[in-house]
């Protein structure tokens, strides 16, 4: 069981974030899939929210690739550590295209139930993002 959701997670990351294969999440998520982040709320349930909630980032990161820096299966469950890497050429809401490359790590957990994702929690860098892009001045560091 551990070997195949950790086969779906993989799939996710590869065909969905890095393949831009939008297609590919109504295979991967369950109807009722649920999208918690607290960095990004309101994402729609479902394949479609992920659908909407991913595309975002395609067009604001053309080059956006995924790198799955650590995976680890457990009941129910794949937890991924994973470091994004993209140059931002198109807008993010709110925050125009500034051209800028940024390298942002985060942690995933998918919740798999009956072969589907059904609910997933994400936590990455986003004030990294941000002081990146320069939308957001960096803390000064203490001399």
């Amino acid at each position: 069981m551990s070997e195949q959701n950790q086969a779906i997670a993989t799939r996710f990351f590869a065909e969905l974030c890095n393949g831009r294969n939008l297609g590919v999440a109504d295979e991967l998520f369950a109807a009722g899939h649920i999208y918690d982040d607290p960095a990004y709320p309101g994402v729609g349930s479902g394949p479609q929210g992920m659908k909407e909630f991913l595309s975002t980032f395609h067009r604001a990161y053309p080059d956006a690739h995924w790198t799955i820096d650590e995976m680890l299966a457990v009941e129910g469950a794949v937890i991924t550590r994973w470091t994004g890497r993209g140059t931002q050429s198109g807008e993010l809401p709110g925050i125009p295209p500034t051209g800028r490359t940024a390298v942002v790590q985060g942690v995933w957990i998918h919740r798999i139930v009956d072969g589907k994702i059904a609910q997933s929690f994400n936590v990455w860098d986003t004030l990294g993002m941000l002081r990146q892009l320069g939308a957001i001045p960096a803390i000064a560091q203490a001399a």
